[in-house]
């Protein structure tokens, strides 16, 4: 049976002309119950597998949603091609039967789910993939790697740039990830509510709005601070950043508004103590009349660290590797599990696993989340029976994005980041004031089923 995604609508140029066929970017398994489903016959049986996370990480009291629009970019990618088909070959990985399978894969079902950006709990129905048990099975390797990264990091950056409040936070990231996760994590910092990122390819793929100056290295190639300085400031205009923190830190200050003068755009700090050399830096620079001059501070900074300078004269915060390292949780422990399949007789039924410790609940869910009569959540709501979002007082979550094969427009490339950069933010505002505090707790909503 050939199955071809629609190509209505799947892609923007940019991607479309640059990303590789994503179909291998798998594990060997999903092939191989690929082709022993085949010789059973249950590979065309319809089926429905959902992604969400048990439980957040410890302490964690939301997670948010990123990756989606990635992974439909790519959706649009996943085919066998020739080079793919003769690499399953050569090695004996499956055999005729699933190559021919492969060879006109598409996917052709019904793909729904939380809109990216959104906040999510334990259970929560992230991504429903509707379709045979083939065209699902093979996407479980690739859309958990997506997911479980991007909401990593999303989730990181929610808490930074909550606890930095109205100062913008900065992604700095990119030479402490792998060069392909770097953009990613670029992408879904923006969307939990960094201003901007350093990393180039991030720019351009998703319209994002980049930021730089200039590294240590740039003063110590000249023979002084001052020539470093003055060629800067020639090259980039007196609105630049100057680091100011090569050699002594008030020397520096005073050197910059000396070339610079009141236009000064801004200092960056890198090293030391941030709290008292803000206070002290600020003060200068007031001293010296340059008091619209901006204090950016890098090094090392987390959501903890970004707390404790709120007291602090800092205008904005560059936040490198415990970013894109998901500060403390590298994964959000998203699994993708089948939760109906069809029967011998043709009918849909719920499935679930038993398994100590790692039990599911069988039936496709559908998921509201219920608000008091102020607009703030009070529960994430769940049903397989009864669809939540019928009931009063809830917000239905479940958005389609896929169907029938065909990508529904807006939820990827730049116009999908911008959603998701809205979705974030009116999320968040949702949730009870305490789940903005970085004290660990238990999920700040419950998740109820009904």
């Amino acid at each position: 049976m050939t199955r071809r995604l629609k190509r209505k609508n799947t892609l923007i140029p940019h991607y479309n002309k640059h990303m590789a066929t994503t179909s291998l970017l798998t594990d060997h398994y999903e092939l191989t119950m690929l082709q022993a489903a085949l010789a059973s016959g249950a590979a065309n049986r319809k089926c429905t597998f959902e992604v969400f996370t048990r439980r957040l990480p410890a302490g964690r009291r939301y997670g948010i949603l990123a990756g989606t629009g990635r992974f439909l970019e790519g959706l649009a990618n996943f085919r066998f091609n020739d080079e793919e088909l003769s690499f399953l070959s050569s090695r004996n990985i499956v055999n005729k039967e699933t190559l021919s399978y492969l060879e006109s894969f598409t996917f052709s079902g019904n793909i729904r789910g939380y809109a990216e950006g959104e906040a999510f709990f334990p259970h929560s129905p992230v991504m429903q993939v509707e379709g045979t048990f083939a065209e699902a099975c093979v996407l479980e390797t690739y859309l958990l790697s997506i997911l479980n990264f991007d909401s990593a990091v999303a989730s990181a950056a929610s808490r930074m740039s909550a606890a930095a409040g109205n100062r913008p936070c900065l992604e700095m990231g990119s030479r402490r990830a792998h060069e392909h996760a770097a953009v990613s994590a670029a992408r879904a910092a923006v969307i939990a509510g960094f201003a901007g990122t350093s990393n180039l390819e991030a720019g351009l793929r998703y319209g994002l709005h980049t930021i730089g100056t200039s590294a240590h290295a740039f003063t110590l190639l000249h023979d002084s601070e001052r020539e470093a300085f003055e060629a800067q400031l020639r090259s980039l205009g007196a609105r630049t950043t100057l680091l100011v923190d090569t050699y002594n830190v008030d020397d520096a200050v005073r050197l910059g508004v000396e070339l610079a003068g009141e236009e000064l755009g801004g200092v960056r700090l890198d090293s030391g103590d941030l709290v008292a050399t803000a206070a002290r830096v600020r003060e200068l620079l007031d001293s010296l009349g340059n008091t619209n001059t901006k204090i950016t501070v890098t090094s090392d900074l987390d959501e903890y660290a970004i707390a404790s300078l709120a007291a602090a004269p800092v205008d904005s915060y560059g936040v490198g590797t415990k970013l894109v390292t998901g500060s403390g949780a590298p994964t959000s422990s998203m699994v993708y599990k089948v939760v109906e399949r069809e029967n011998a007789a043709g009918e849909m039924q719920p499935v679930a696993k038993a398994s100590a410790g790692k039990a599911s609940i069988g039936g496709a869910k559908r998921a509201a989340r219920r608000l008091n009569g102020m607009g703030i959540a009070t529960a994430e709501v769940l049903g397989t029976h009864e669809d939540p979002s019928l009931l009063e007082d809830t917000r239905p979550l479940m958005v389609d994005f896929v169907r029938n094969g065909e990508l529904l427009p807006g939820f990827t490339g730049e116009e999908g980041v911008r959603r998701a950069t809205a979705r974030h933010a009116a999320s968040l505002a949702e949730l009870p004031e305490a789940a903005r505090r970085l004290s660990e707790g238990e999920p700040i909503i419950p998740t109820e089923f009904i």
